[in-house]
Order: structure tokens, then sequence, then C-alpha cells
């Protein structure tokens, strides 16, 4: 199955349900590539020997890994973290993410501020391109196994929103007024 995607309703409820607008607005991969969100469909379960891995890492220049296990039972201070996580941020770099179990939600925001929510579940590996706003949380299940991929050394610093005058968020403006032809709003 593909990633499947959406755009969120404005509701406060708990942060972990799909938020799903009424009539559901789903949005597809073409929509998320034009975002800057590049998406793979891999084999989970054989992720360590698997040569369309490789080739992406190798493409890329991934050449740091680590295996995040986020659930209650395996992350101290759980719910303040998830919170973290949930925070709407940029980073200066791409971020990608595999994910090899469980599920969980990546939400970015697109050229006219909407969040849309992106549903990771094995398999999938996604990117975000560097100065895109997202936030991260987990579904109701409370439980994901994420490979995280780098170039370098990992570096994992947030930049809180409002970021509109850092360099990478007006680079990755500047790329979607390109791409769009028009004006991109700044909120």
């Amino acid at each position: 199955m593909a990633l499947q995607a959406w755009f969120m309703d404005d509701s406060n409820e708990d942060q972990r349900l799909p938020h799903h607008r009424n009539p559901k607005e789903l949005v597809s991969l073409d929509y998320l590539a034009e975002l800057g969100v590049l998406y793979w469909k891999l084999n989970p379960e054989n992720y360590e020997n698997d040569p369309e891995l490789g080739k992406i890492r190798e493409e890329r220049g991934y050449d740091y890994m680590d295996l995040l296990d986020l659930c209650p039972e395996k992350v101290s201070n759980y719910e303040e973290k998830l919170r973290n996580f949930f925070t709407e941020h940029i980073h200066k770099d791409e971020e990608i993410r595999y994910c090899l179990a469980g599920s969980g939600y990546f939400d970015v925001r697109d050229k006219d501020d909407r969040w849309i929510r992106i549903w990771m579940q094995p398999g999938d590996l996604i990117i975000l391109p560097a100065g895109i706003y997202h936030r991260f949380t987990l579904d109701t299940s409370n439980y994901i196994k994420l490979m995280r991929l780098f170039v370098g050394e990992p570096v994992w610093t947030p930049y809180n929103r409002p970021q509109e005058e850092h360099p990478v968020r007006q680079k990755y403006i500047n790329g979607l007024t390109h791409k769009f032809g028009e004006t991109i709003k700044a909120h």
C-alpha cells in the first residue's frame, strides 16, 4: 500500500488521532513531491541488506544511520518528548525517516500553510526538505521503530516557528515560489 496523506482538520483533540477533515481530503504523492517531500516504499524486513535502501543512501550521501524505538516503555519522559516532537519547527538539513515497525504521523505545512498529515507505516521512507515546517507524533498505537539517516554526524537541532528569516527557510520558500510561480504566504 502506498503512503497515506491528507489535509488535517483544525481540531485540538488528541494529537495521536488521524484528524481527517469531513469530508476527507487526501493528498497525492505528486503534491507532496511538489513540496519537496520524497517517498519510497521499501521492505522493512530486509533493511539491513536492502539494495534499494543502499542505493538511496549512496546516491544521497547518507553515511550515518541509527535506529530509534519510540514507545512509553523505552523512552524516559515519553509524554514530554512527544510534546517536543509535536512542536512545529524546521531543520537546516533534510529529515530522513524510514519506518521499520509500528506507525506514526509526520505533519508538514503546504504552500498555503495548511497541515498535511503523513501516516508512516512499515516500509515507508520519507525525506522532508530542509526548511519545511513540520512536526511528528505517534498515532494511537504508541509505538514506532524508525531508522534515521544523515549526511555526516547527526544534527537534530530544531528551529521552532517562526523562522521566516532563517536562510534555510528562505531557500525553501524561494524554491516553492519558483516551482509554483506565485508568491508563497509568509506566516
